[in-house]
């Protein structure tokens, strides 16, 4: 817009040389006329380049000596078209500095150079002349509007293109987070049964060889379920668990932790309904993790999975064992990862454990 407006006044000012030359006295014309286009072309850029307050102060200098110089251009010029070009130019600079009030004010005060004209030729020659001064005026501030629009767009392109890395690495932070979760509840789960049903194994083999094939061969189940674990995590889980109704496998979680010397049963309440993919999920590694932890560290007789349906919309999880109980940290992978899962869904996670009273895991999620 600079550019083209500096460009305008030197073809103005050209116009008002050639006009210049059928004049009698043209250097007041083309002293006037240099003046005006200097600062057109040098004060202008210079004041818009300025901080809005002084900016402001400025602008207004500005147009209170250009449009004298406008004015007194016309007396020496002729009323010549070269003058009204560079007036047109003041318009389009008001337009651009100035409120819109005000560049509207110095549109309707560009005409008034006729006065002292007859009647009638003044009337048409300023009506032109306003005319001009307005489609001008409404140009420049349509192409400001284009033009601050343009800079509005690209700014919104640039803060899209962050928020757009912002949600690419904040995914990528989920996705490793997710693994990480069910690395540690999948693997570690049938890791740790392994691990307790070799140790059984190899407590029973010199007394009981039948018995322990049979706890060995639960292991070799546990470890193929560990492999299949591993694959589906090396191929970042980009198909859905293909898993059994919740209840089955609740069912098949106190089992296997039966088997591997802690009782543990399972009882369902409430009207049982079908529950969204996440929400069994984090049901599911909640009763994984919790009896993984009676297993490892509790030391307890009996276990209990309670699962509650509630009429709220909720569903609720408890992971319960008579062990030595400890004074709850929030410590631990597992347990962040439960937290995690659950507050994704909108859910909470609580552990209630004091010495010597066991410990209870509290999941709740909608469902």
């Amino acid at each position: 817009m600079t550019r083209a407006l500096a460009f305008l006044t030197c073809g103005a000012f050209v116009t008002l040389l050639v006009e210049s030359t059928g004049l009698e006295h043209p250097a007041p014309a083309v002293l006037l006329g240099a003046a005006f286009s200097l600062l057109a072309i040098v004060g202008f850029p210079w004041i818009d380049r300025q901080e809005p307050v002084r900016r402001r102060w400025l602008a207004v200098a500005y147009v209170a000596v250009q449009l004298p110089l406008g004015y007194l251009l016309f007396g020496a010029g002729g009323l010549g078209v070269g003058a009204t070009l560079l007036l047109l130019v003041l318009v389009s600079q008001s337009v651009l500095l100035l409120p819109l009030p005000a560049a509207a004010a110095i549109t309707a005060l560009v005409p008034l150079v006729h006065v002292g004209m007859a009647w009638g030729d003044g009337l048409r020659s300023g009506l032109g002349v306003l005319a001009a001064a307005t489609f001008t005026a409404v140009v420049t501030e349509l192409l400001r509007r284009e033009q601050q629009a343009r800079a509005e767009l690209a700014d919104a392109n640039v803060r899209l293109r962050g928020y757009a890395a912002q949600a690419e690495e904040l995914a990528t932070t989920q996705e490793r987070n997710r693994l990480a979760r069910d690395i540690h509840d999948g693997l570690g789960h049938h890791l740790t049964v392994v691990q307790m049903q070799v140790q059984a194994a190899r407590a029973v083999l010199p007394t009981d060889p039948a018995k322990a094939d049979a706890v060995l061969a639960k292991a070799q189940q546990q470890s193929t379920e560990a492999l299949a674990e591993v694959r589906r995590s090396v191929s970042a889980l980009r198909e859905a668990r293909v898993a059994p109704p919740l209840d089955d496998a609740l069912k098949q979680l106190a089992d296997e932790t039966s088997a591997a010397g802690v009782p543990t049963d399972l009882e369902v309440t409430g009207t049982v309904r079908p529950l969204s993919a996440a929400a069994e999920e984090s049901l599911f590694r909640s009763a994984q993790e919790g009896l993984t932890n009676v297993r490892k560290h509790a030391a307890a007789g009996r276990a209990r999975l309670v699962l509650r349906y509630g009429d709220d919309g909720t569903v609720r999880l408890d992971v319960c064992d008579d062990g030595r109980g400890a004074t709850p940290t929030g410590d631990g992978f597992g347990l962040l990862g439960l937290h995690e899962r659950a507050e994704r869904l909108g859910g909470r996670v609580d552990v209630e454990s004091a010495p010597g009273q066991g410990t209870t895991l509290h999941v709740v999620v909608p469902g």
